[in-house]
């Protein structure tokens, strides 16, 4: 099996204007229409079983409409292979009932975005909603380093992430045992990655991190003068399998950040790594696949 654990779509009737805000704003190309369809279609011609659907909320208001669409289209994402995570925003006032909710509606974690939210990842805010996903076993899944679209603001860096886990002493939670991870996207720290690496022992003594690949290896097209062409470079294979080794396997989830990135491009530049195919099963679907099963218990106070 293999499951894209990064990917994004808008409902239909925004998604064109949405597609070219965002590539407008971060100069990058879109590879699809930002549409569930235009993203089964790829999977599909990619060969990729299923795609986790990471809604991001700009604003607080933006979280009920969101989660709401999240919950009323699990059973018709579900026939194509799509599984949607809910979204949480700092400011959003009902935090802990909201994720209760998501939680009891089956959803199986949330995505939280601090630059596009104009907030620090280790910001007491966002500490909060940590440890209720922790309490309730909802994972999360970061942004993690530097964004395309916002050259130098630093809000994610790797630093930020370690000292969210211990703030959070994830140990004396029993954390593995009921389901919470905290999931670094871009491989733990976009465009940060020799953090990431240098770091590497501490965040694995700090609690239940796992790295997904999204928007990591290879290079970017970058259109204009927003990005010099030597800064379109990202992670090359010696790079990219030295934070592997150093995480290990079993914490590395393939995601490829659709429709930023080719679901078909980037599942052939992960076959041409030195893994054993043990090692790429595992990367490519069975660490998430096991995240995404299905539990005996879900929380309801």
């Amino acid at each position: 099996m293999i499951i894209d654990f990064h990917t994004h779509t808008f409902p239909s009737k925004i998604a064109g204007r949405a597609i070219t805000t965002l590539a407008g704003n971060s100069h990058t190309k879109a590879f699809l229409d930002g549409t569930d369809e235009s993203l089964a279609a790829s999977m599909k011609q990619s060969g990729i079983d299923c795609s986790v659907i990471l809604p991001v909320a700009t604003s607080d208001a933006q979280i009920v409409s969101i989660n709401d669409s999240a919950e009323r289209l699990q059973e018709v994402r579900r026939k194509s292979g799509l599984i949607s995570f809910g979204a949480m925003h700092p400011d959003f006032e009902d935090w802990k009932n909201e994720l209760l909710h998501l939680k009891n509606t089956g959803i199986k974690g949330i995505k939280l975005h601090p630059v596009y939210q104009n907030v620090d990842l280790d910001d007491i805010r966002m500490l909060r909603i940590y440890d209720r996903c922790a309490e309730l076993g909802l994972m999360v899944v970061l942004h993690a380093g530097f964004d395309v679209g916002f050259p130098g603001v630093d809000r994610c860096a790797p630093s930020r992430s370690l000292h969210a886990l211990r703030e959070l002493a994830f140990p004396s939670r029993n954390s593995r045992q009921n389901g919470f991870r905290f999931i670094l996207a871009h491989m733990g720290g976009w465009h940060q990655w020799d953090e990431v690496l240098r770091l590497a022992p501490e965040f694995l003594e700090a609690g239940p991190v796992l790295l997904d690949t999204a928007f990591s290896c290879g290079s970017f097209t970058s259109e204009g003068k927003y990005w010099k062409p030597s800064e379109t470079r990202m992670l090359d294979s010696q790079q990219f399998m030295a934070i592997v080794r150093a995480f290990g396997t079993e914490r590395i989830l393939f995601a490829t950040d659709s429709p930023w990135s080719d679901q078909e491009e980037s599942l052939k530049w992960m076959r041409s790594l030195p893994l054993t195919k043990e090692e790429l099963d595992a990367i490519l679907g069975e660490n998430a696949r096991k995240l995404l099963e299905p539990r005996n218990q879900s929380p309801t106070s």
